[in-house]
């Protein structure tokens, strides 16, 4: 099987080669640029693709794929909201998937963005690289004691549910699935999530359902003053009404790791860009941290994602696809 990977930095091939040696007859190729429609056709003579969370492979990227003859596109992220399922199913392809290569370690990055942004770390290492070493508006909150809300209780919620007891938190859960294991987690409907919680943090997938989920109705809603944490999807939340309850005091403080409008910067340098978006906005702010999809982003959790990745692109070219397990098959 020779597979042609789009969007690859450094970091993947490194860790895509020291897998390899495991899976003799896959081939890979590498590219820096990211799949659309313009460069779809590069994949010409390649019996797979391997794609990342935010590429494009909708209808027509779909399209002049199957027209080369290529019949699985491997996602090697757990998200699959870039992939048009319905052509993809039309067109007689297989979506594979990596559900869970480290759910750890995107709930430890969710609570270091909570804790960065409500006891103002950023502000305060800035202050004393300049010799400030005064501590008036770096005030923050006591997690102990109070009540974290947990909205998707997968393994990466329930990864993060698993923290925010550690720390001694009570623990609100929100899931249309609840998770049997988190015994010390009381489910709830998400407007009573949302009343109660100091600490609201988003763990859910972006379906058509629960799009712009949080929104200015579910802000007013939460406590004055409340933590809010985005390392899921940034459409889970409309934008424009997360600044306005950050600018009305209503979210004390926030941590993002994804956003609306994120595609045409994530994992690219952008540094001598003049941006007039909501990522100017929410950067002017001093109680927001933001992260740019960083979240995944450790050396065991990229070992699993090439691992899991290999894993299907074998089963698929073995003719074994049923014995790929269920979560990572998407069509």
């Amino acid at each position: 099987m020779k597979i042609l990977f789009y969007d690859t930095y450094d970091y993947d091939k490194k860790s895509f080669e020291e897998q390899l040696k495991n899976f003799p007859g896959i081939e890979i190729d590498y590219l820096e640029a990211d799949i659309n429609p313009m460069t779809a056709p590069l994949a010409k003579g390649y019996d797979a693709v391997c794609a990342f969370v935010n590429s494009n492979l909708g209808a027509m990227s779909l399209e002049i794929l199957a027209g080369l003859g290529i019949k699985l596109i491997l996602m090697r992220c757990a998200g699959f909201d870039a992939v048009n399922l319905e052509t993809a199913k039309r067109l007689g392809m297989t979506v594979l998937r990596v559900p869970g290569y480290s759910p750890e370690a995107i709930a430890e990055h969710a609570m270091g963005l909570a804790l960065a942004a409500d006891r103002h770390i950023v502000k305060g290492y800035n202050r004393v690289r300049e010799n400030d070493f005064a501590l008036s508006g770096l005030l923050g909150t006591t997690l102990h004691g109070k009540t974290a809300g947990i909205v998707g209780t997968g393994k990466i919620g329930a990864a993060m549910c698993k923290i925010v007891h550690g720390l001694g938190m009570d623990v609100l859960g929100f899931d249309v699935h609840p998770n049997p294991e988190l015994d010390f987690v009381t489910y709830v409907e998400l407007d009573e999530l949302l009343e109660k919680s100091d600490l609201i943090s988003l763990h859910c997938p972006l379906l058509e359902s629960n799009y712009h989920m949080i929104d200015k109705r579910a802000i007013a809603k939460m406590k004055d003053g409340v933590i809010f944490v985005n390392t899921a999807r940034g459409g889970l939340v409309d934008t424009n009404d997360l600044i306005e309850g950050i600018r009305t005091q209503k979210i004390g403080s926030c941590g993002i790791d994804v956003y609306e409008e994120e595609e045409p910067n994530v994992f690219r340098d952008r540094s001598s860009a003049v941006f007039e978006s909501v990522i100017s906005r929410l950067c002017a702010f001093p109680n927001v941290v933001i992260t740019s999809h960083q979240a995944f982003f450790t050396k065991e959790a990229l070992a699993s994602i090439a691992d899991t990745t290999l894993e299907n692109a074998r089963a698929f070219a073995e003719g074994k696809i049923d014995e790929v397990p269920a979560p990572n098959v998407v069509v």
